[in-house]
């Protein structure tokens, strides 16, 4: 899906080829708690759609925020590589952490997808998880390497055309998760 980890990546990778990789495993810092405790935990209750509303209006909120101080910092280059790699890795952990779309994809499907691997216990839930991480891994890895690799191909406007475009999905859908949350929220008060 399309969203603020992908942007990130594509971010990221214009500067390291390792980014996508990087930002997989931070990524996966985040979404492997999250799994194993839906497993253990949230799989047995139903989710109240408030919880739903505050974690759409807040992961909204902060995509955006997200989104502006990437506008803000747009011009700055990136100073190392080591930093590079540690900020990969805290880009995966924060987009991951603040997009709401994927804490009630998780909460929603994802729980779905955890029951239905629970039928094989733990060690199917285990092979689902894992699984799951290295799609996630490779389609990152992948797309990382594609933009790097084609870096000597593209011009400083097209590069901070990308940016732009980065920009525009985490405020896009910070807006959209916000919009559909204050939308719930109506829905559930009327």
């Amino acid at each position: 899906m399309p969203g603020p980890l992908f942007a990130a990546t594509l971010k990221k990778a214009a500067n390291s080829k390792a980014a996508g990789a990087l930002i997989a495993i931070g990524h996966g810092i985040v979404e492997f708690p999250l799994m194993f405790l839906i497993f253990f935990v949230l799989s047995q209750f139903s989710i109240p759609s408030i919880v739903q509303v505050i974690v759409g209006l807040v992961g909204g909120f902060l995509m955006i925020l997200m989104g502006i101080q990437t506008f803000r910092n747009r011009h700055k280059n990136e100073e190392s590589p080591v930093s590079l790699k540690r900020d990969s890795v805290l880009a995966g952990v924060y987009t991951t952490a603040v997009n709401a779309g994927f804490i009630l994809w998780w909460l929603t499907i994802g729980t779905t997808l955890i029951l239905n691997a629970q039928l094989f216990g733990f060690v199917g839930f285990s092979v689902f998880a894992g699984v799951h991480w290295l799609c996630d891994f490779s389609w990152y890895t992948v797309a990382a390497l594609v933009i790097f690799k084609s870096q000597r191909f593209l011009s400083d406007n097209v590069r901070m055309g990308i940016t732009i475009f980065c920009i525009a999905v985490f405020i896009g859908f910070g807006t959209y998760f916000m919009g559909f949350a204050l939308l719930s929220l109506i829905n559930t008060l009327i």
